[in-house]
């Protein structure tokens, strides 16, 4: 089917109390990854790029691989980009095609972050286009940007943010970090209580690579509807490779690493797509938006 936007996903995970799985993709082999593990379980997905894949391989070139690939699917699939990090490259995002965008002005103040975020808002609004933006810094380092310490999202800003600017999802910093986890993260989960009941739109959670399954339900039964898995797909796919490499050190044939790289990839998407209980969920993100 045709790409759609996240709008009808997010809102329908909202209300069943599951979370709509979110999966970074580098190449052509973890998009046909991703998808064919939602399609085994009739999930409805969200792949993103970020800034630093789309300056590798271009927003046009991710664009029809993605729109390719989803139009053989019989479940819903959208493209966000993640960790947008600028107003030119939201706008051409969704110039080529994206169907999803997120602004992320996290390393400004307050005010610098609500100026950025609403002036893309405004404009992906008017095109009926869904824009996530985070409040808050998440851990961690996601493509340039690293911070340099985690500052928890405060639910009345949060509340406050989400009025000005005209976001329809909300990342929120609650312990989580971009990377895998050097120790056992130490997350308030109480504090995306205290978010939900000030904010209406969606949550997402970032950095969902490296949680326990425990960590992420409770997550997504206290409001989170989108989590993020970035790291672990990286790890998933190059350590098939290094793995079949060492088996058969003369493969020389890219497709066979390809191969390899795509099987576990799937398999670990159909896991995670598992804990956050969007299987059998792709019926209610076929509704017209």
């Amino acid at each position: 089917m045709p790409l759609v936007t996240s709008k009808n996903m997010l809102a329908d995970a909202q209300r069943g109390q599951y979370a709509v799985g979110a999966f970074n993709v580098e190449n052509m082999e973890m998009v046909k990854a991703v998808i064919a593990a939602a399609e085994e379980l009739k999930a409805p997905v969200m792949l993103q790029t970020t800034a630093s894949t789309v300056k590798y391989g271009t927003l046009e070139t991710y664009f029809a691989m993605v729109r390719a690939e989803a139009e053989k699917a019989s479940v819903p699939v959208c493209l966000h980009l993640d960790h947008g990090n600028s107003f030119e490259l939201a706008v051409r995002a969704i110039k080529a095609g994206y169907t999803s965008v997120m602004m992320d002005g996290s390393q400004e103040d307050f005010e610098g972050n609500v100026a950025v975020t609403k002036r893309v808002a405004d404009v992906a609004n008017a095109l009926q286009i869904p824009i996530e933006a985070e409040l808050g810094k998440v851990g961690g380092k996601e493509d340039d940007l690293e911070a340099e310490a985690d500052t928890n999202t405060d639910p009345e800003e949060a509340r406050i943010f989400v009025e000005r600017t005209g976001v329809t999802s909300l990342a929120v910093a609650i312990g989580t970090a971009h990377g895998f986890y050097a120790g056992t993260p130490v997350l308030d989960k109480e504090r995306v209580s205290q978010i939900r009941s000030k904010v209406s739109v969606p949550l997402v959670l970032h950095g969902g690579s490296g949680l326990s399954d425990e960590d992420v339900k409770d997550c997504i039964a206290r409001g989170m509807c989108k989590v993020n898995f970035a790291t672990e797909l990286r790890a998933a796919y190059t350590g098939a490779v290094k793995k079949l490499l060492e088996e058969e050190p003369g493969t020389i044939d890219p497709k066979k690493l390809g191969q390899v790289g795509m099987e576990a990839v799937k398999q670990l998407v159909k896991d995670r797509i598992k804990v956050c209980g969007c299987n059998g969920k792709a019926n209610e993100g076929k509704r017209a938006e």
